[in-house]
């Protein structure tokens, strides 16, 4: 999830410093022209080898069953992003769901299938810009998949491996703050390439996704959660089958 740029570039400006008195429709997608070319370029850069890394871990490291699962997380995550939910002043969000992948295939594979979405996105959709596409995979994609796994995994850590305590609440955690730590890098990203002010960017991107993040947290926790009950074992990081059944009751 993130800003929607629906504007040209000479308006961002006035759209920023409005945003907050009026209702928009956000989307962080990134369209062609607001960024710059080295920031395109590293962006670029980044995306091309974290898809590329992905693409070996998978390839070593998992089971075939895995491929039929990320099928199904790719499509399930690409419909969701199409159905947004509102939030204050008339305003609508939408799953970003690197998290979710990340949680149900792990980092590599959950980055891997949040990359094709947003590829397909971009060049079927024109939901976001071809020349912004490495920004968006690395945004959502290593900031969402990446950032949100491994703080779900500490949390989890620390909350109760085995518990569905443990799980729903480091679900919940890593979901909204993956969220607002894409917003900050998007808003970061702007301003690096002179689209718009750093604060005026930072602010209005974080003013809206600290709520938007709650209901990534509410859809990703809802997902997980029923997963956790009836088939546990498609979780990349399963709890212990013995403590299963204690743990969610």
């Amino acid at each position: 999830m993130g800003l929607g740029f629906n504007k040209a570039p000479s308006a961002v400006l006035q759209i920023e410093a409005n945003m907050l008195s009026y209702p928009i429709h956000i989307a962080m997608h990134i369209p062609d022209g607001y960024l710059s070319l080295p920031v395109s370029l590293v962006t670029g850069a980044i995306a091309i080898a974290l898809v590329t890394l992905s693409l070996n871990r998978v390839h070593s490291e998992y089971k075939e069953r895995t491929v039929p699962l990320m099928g199904v997380s790719a499509a399930f995550i690409f419909a969701a992003q199409m159905i947004n939910f509102p939030i204050l002043g008339g305003t609508s969000g939408h799953l970003m769901g690197g998290t979710l992948a990340g949680i149900l295939l792990g980092p590599w594979a959950g980055s891997l299938v949040m990359s094709v979405v947003f590829i397909v996105q971009t060049v079927m959709f024109q939901d976001g810009g071809l020349t912004a596409l490495g920004a968006n995979i690395t945004i959502m994609g290593l900031m969402g998949t990446f950032g949100g796994y491994y703080l779900y995994r500490l949390v989890r850590s620390l909350v109760g491996r085995n518990t569905w305590l443990g799980m729903s609440t480091a679900t919940a955690i890593a979901s909204w703050t993956s969220v607002v730590a894409a917003s900050a890098v998007c808003a970061l990203l702007l301003a690096l390439s002179d689209t718009m002010p750093l604060v005026i960017g930072m602010t209005a991107m974080l003013a809206w996704h600290l709520m938007i993040g709650i209901g990534e947290a509410f859809i990703t926790l809802a997902v997980i959660s029923f997963i956790w009950r009836t088939r546990p074992d498609l979780i990349y990081e399963p709890p212990n089958q013995n403590s299963t059944d204690s743990a969610i009751d």
